[in-house]
């Protein structure tokens, strides 16, 4: 079953809490996208139920931007109320493992990996509209032949 972005959004931050360490909104945003695109191509199902849209710095998920936008480039300093559910053993190992690869990278950095050329993003995103949808399928493709090699 998908969660919702901000459970996965949570867990990331509790990682991060219990590493000593903290996570802007930009990192929050990008490593639940990967951890969604991870746990397709891994195990062919979503992660998360909450949309993905191509914007201009990348995939972005408007449901949790929107949760977390006023910390701004500040670290989210709290978790996301209301939002608790458990993740699976499967999705946990996913997002621990998510968190130890690309936990340590910025903001930007995460960005720039997220839309390189030949990602969801970069096949997805259209320069002149805005909140094009990123499709699960389209994800999905990407991540299993990441998987593959």
């Amino acid at each position: 079953m998908a969660h919702r972005a901000a459970v996965v959004a949570n867990k990331f931050l509790s990682l991060a809490r219990q590493a000593g360490q903290t996570l802007t909104p930009m990192q929050l945003l990008k490593l639940v996208y990967l951890a969604h695109g991870w746990t397709l191509g891994l195990y062919r199902r979503p992660l998360i139920s909450d949309p993905i849209e191509a914007w201009k710095y990348g995939p972005v998920i408007p449901t949790l931007y929107n949760e977390i936008r006023s910390y701004r480039s500040d670290p989210v300093s709290q978790p996301i109320l209301g939002f608790h559910d458990t993740l699976s053993s499967d999705e946990d190992a996913v997002v621990q493992r998510v968190y130890d690869i690309y936990g340590g990278l910025s903001g930007p950095a995460l960005s720039r990996l997220t839309h390189a050329p030949g990602t969801p993003w970069s096949q997805t995103y259209e320069p002149l509209s805005f909140g094009e949808r990123i499709p699960n399928d389209v994800i999905q493709d990407y991540y299993v032949q990441r998987v593959k090699s």
